[in-house]
């Protein structure tokens, strides 16, 4: 994983609130903060008062990858956007144990309200299913671009019951529930397919459109939109 840490992170002594940040299907550890610019985001809005202090973490999502091509013991590895293990229910099921290291080595608030998870494409399809799988574990949940259901061939108890376990996450009202997508992505219909079934169960949530499709402009956009509104 890469962890973000805000200036004076090292001498505050403060506990702060964790960003967990996930990239999607190609990518790895180094998306987010390469292609992404999220140091450079969060330091500017930081900078700025437009959002909270805050650690982000973005953890690779492969749960077949050790990690990014070069830094794995199977060293220069062409790297490929078929990974296995990756919408299977694998990583969502592991996803607690990422938190409980970053937990035990940082100083971060061990509390729902100082956790959000948000992710890209295959990121926010990890971001849906983690966060309603264990809905006492984050408060503002950020979709961008997100695939929304696994293929049919897939089966995993993560994705079994989903309209029970929305209903517990709703219930347990998320301070943000944030879906973003731009008017010429190949996932639009999924999304708005999604906001519907959200609608007619009367769940509270805020969409975001943009112009343009699945690319990083965008992903960078939300990223953008989407922090200021965190541990408010």
């Amino acid at each position: 994983m890469t962890v973000y840490t805000p200036a004076g992170y090292e001498t505050s002594g403060k506990r702060y609130p964790v960003l967990y940040l996930l990239h999607g299907m190609g990518g790895d550890e180094e998306a987010w903060i390469s292609l992404g610019r999220t140091a450079q985001i969060l330091d500017n809005l930081i900078a700025q008062g437009k959002a909270k202090p805050m650690i982000v973490v973005m953890p690779n999502g492969n749960a077949s990858q050790e990690a990014a091509p070069g830094e794995s013991s199977r060293g220069m590895v062409p790297p490929t956007m078929q990974l296995p293990k990756t919408m299977e229910g694998s990583y969502e099921q592991a996803f607690p144990e990422i938190v409980k290291f970053i937990d035990k080595n940082y100083r971060t608030i061990k509390s729902k309200s100082g956790r959000a998870i948000a992710g890209l494409s295959m990121g926010g399809f990890h971001s849906l299913h983690i966060s309603k799988q264990y809905p006492d574990m984050f408060n503002y949940i950020g979709l961008f671009s997100a695939a929304i259901m696994p293929n049919k061939e897939v089966s995993s108890p993560i994705y079994e019951n989903m309209e029970g376990k929305l209903k517990v996450q709703f219930d347990k009202n998320p301070a943000l529930y944030w879906i973003a997508i731009g008017k010429t992505d190949f996932l639009y219909k999924a999304n708005e397919e999604y906001r519907k079934l959200l609608d007619e169960k009367g769940y509270k949530y805020t969409y975001y459109e943009s112009d343009e499709g699945h690319i990083w402009k965008n992903w960078r956009i939300y990223l953008t939109e989407f922090v200021p509104m965190l541990f408010r």
